[in-house]
């Protein structure tokens, strides 16, 4: 699942035109980026929630065919779902119940190789693998910490929107807005949650100054320019 639906206020006012999904670092638009990484490695199913300027982002990516990929959409009302609520509508499109699935922000840029969250299975008894980053210069404090491949709840590593995730983390949940951030701590109390720290290139594009940091970036690395060719 590729998460779509976010409004994109620091990133106004080129937000106010066009979904911030769409906004495009070289050759393509963020999305695109996730969807191309996606079929590389084998994965061909994808969810894709939206509510700001929805219908530009099925406009514009279709039904997944030119990517190699069959997408299907999960629209919110406006204003959004938040995470957990997004993922809770969409969840009837992602997993038989039994299956795990990943889940990636659409505004993140990150040369991380999705094979690895492709082919990850949960052990018994874990709900979530969070993907973990080493925290960037605009964020003093991080969202979790990580021992011995366990998430815990220090505030050292920022989480960066690249996770797998157990349907059973979602049971019992009421339809509605849903923040992500406190159902993950739970699980993480539980000790139901592994986690991974990458130290590769990762951008937050939530800000316009963020934004030209990460075209700066991509224009400057030949390496991740080819690996989108």
């Amino acid at each position: 699942m590729i998460l779509a639906a976010g409004r994109g206020n620091r990133l106004r006012p080129l937000t106010d035109s066009i979904p911030k999904p769409l906004v495009t670092v070289g050759f393509y638009s963020l999305i695109e980026h996730h969807l191309h990484k996606f079929c590389q490695v084998g994965v061909k199913e994808i969810v894709i929630n939206h509510a700001w300027l929805g219908d530009k982002i099925e406009a514009a990516l279709g039904d997944g065919s030119r990517y190699g990929v069959n997408i299907a959409y999960s629209a919110e009302p406006e204003g959004g779902l938040e995470t957990a609520g997004g993922i809770l509508q969409a969840l009837p499109l992602l997993s038989d119940g039994q299956q795990p699935f990943c889940v990636v922000n659409g505004d993140v840029f990150t040369d991380y190789s999705f094979d690895k969250i492709s082919q990850l299975t949960l052990a018994t008894g874990i709900m979530a693998h969070l993907i973990l980053v080493p925290n960037p210069d605009f964020k003093s404090e991080g969202d979790f910490g990580l021992e011995q491949g366990m998430a815990t709840l220090d505030k050292i590593y920022t989480f960066s929107g690249v996770s797998v995730l157990h349907p059973a983390l979602f049971e019992g949940l009421e339809p509605g807005r849903l923040a992500l951030g406190g159902i993950l701590k739970q699980a993480i109390a539980e000790r139901k949650v592994t986690a991974e720290l990458y130290e590769g290139y990762w951008s937050d594009v939530g800000t316009l100054e963020r934004l030209n940091k990460t075209r700066q970036d991509f224009e400057s690395n030949n390496k991740m320019k080819m690996e989108k060719l």
